[in-house]
């Protein structure tokens, strides 16, 4: 008998938010931390939902809160959002640039 998957090698989404990479020679496992946070700041709750399936929810906590070390304000509420258990105050991106401007592009 087969074992089951616990999920697939590439997590189920639209390639349209990876258009500045090489969808096909990705490595979502080592980048992890990059595609989390370009869900967060520009995916919906049926991405999010996607990445937690995919990577669980204690591993995308755990990178939004101590691994992602920039998220742009708005993308650091939608973080606070979709997941309540996070403080902004332990988020390492809101810390790290809490006082600082950042440019706009």
């Amino acid at each position: 008998m087969k074992k089951a998957k616990t999920h697939t090698k590439i997590p189920n989404l639209n390639p349209v938010f990876f258009w500045d990479f090489d969808i096909d020679a990705m490595d979502f496992e080592r980048a992890y931390k990059t595609i989390i946070a370009r869900i967060v700041e520009r995916g919906g709750q049926e991405e999010i939902d996607e990445i937690v399936r995919f990577y669980g929810l204690e591993k995308v906590v755990k990178a939004i809160r101590d691994e992602i070390y920039f998220l742009p304000n708005y993308a650091i509420d939608r973080a606070l959002k979709f997941f309540p258990e996070l403080k902004k105050e332990e988020m390492y991106c809101y810390l790290n640039r809490k006082d600082k401007p950042y440019h706009w592009i």
